[in-house]
C-alpha cells in the first residue's frame, strides 16, 4: 500500500444552482491535482447532490461548507450546513424528476453517511470512495533484449541499409480483433 500524507480542501459557499456547479468544477480540479482523475465523475456527481439537498431544503439558509480529505487509500468529501434535520433516503417514482439524490450518492461511493453536529448547529452528509492502487508502469518489450530502445534506431546504425530514396515502404494491416466485428 503506497503511503500518502493527508490532503485537505475546505469550499465555503451559498448552496445556489450556480455555485454548485462551481464547486463541481473546483472539486473536479482539486482531484485532477491530486492525479487522482478516475474520481472525478463520482466525486463531481455526488458533491453536486449533496449541494442540491442544501439548496432544496437546508433551513435556515443555504450556507455550507464542503469538505474534501484524502487520506490513504480514502478519499472522504462532506458537506456541513446549518439544518440539523437529517435527510431522508426515499423510494422515488420511476417517473420522478427529483428525489433520487441520496440514493445516487449511495451508488457511486464505497460509502456514505450523515450526522447531526454535537453542538446543534447544523448537520453533516459525507461519503468516501477508494483511492485506485497506483499502477504499475509498464515495462518496454525492448528492455528484454539490452539496448532499451523505444524508438527505431538512428540512421548512423548502418547494420541495416536505409531504403533507396523515394521509396516508401507500407506496414501491413493490422490484424484487427474480434471485439471491433
Amino acid at each position: 500500500m503506497i503511503s500518502r500524507p493527508s490532503r485537505h480542501c475546505t469550499v465555503e459557499l451559498q448552496a445556489l444552482p450556480s455555485r454548485i456547479g462551481q464547486v463541481r468544477r473546483i472539486v473536479s480540479a482539486q482531484l485532477r491535482y491530486w492525479h487522482l482523475d478516475p474520481l472525478i465523475d463520482p466525486a463531481a456527481l455526488a458533491v453536486t447532490e449533496l449541494l442540491t439537498n442544501v439548496h432544496r431544503h437546508a433551513e435556515p439558509d443555504k450556507q455550507c461548507t464542503v469538505e474534501i480529505v484524502l487520506m490513504m487509500d480514502r478519499l472522504t468529501v462532506s458537506v456541513r450546513d446549518q439544518d440539523p434535520r437529517l435527510p431522508r433516503v426515499r423510494e422515488c417514482d420511476l417517473l420522478a424528476t427529483h428525489g433520487r439524490g441520496l440514493a445516487l450518492v449511495a451508488a457511486v461511493s464505497q460509502s456514505w453517511g450523515m450526522h447531526a453536529r454535537d453542538d446543534g448547529s447544523g448537520k453533516v452528509v459525507w461519503f468516501t470512495l477508494a483511492v485506485p492502487q497506483a499502477a504499475t508502469p509498464a515495462k518496454s518489450p525492448f528492455a528484454a533484449h539490452g539496448a532499451g530502445r523505444t524508438a527505431p534506431p538512428d540512421r548512423t546504425d548502418l547494420t541495416r541499409p536505409a531504403p533507396p530514396a523515394g521509396v516508401v515502404r507500407e506496414r501491413a494491416p493490422a490484424a484487427r480483433s474480434a471485439a471491433h466485428h
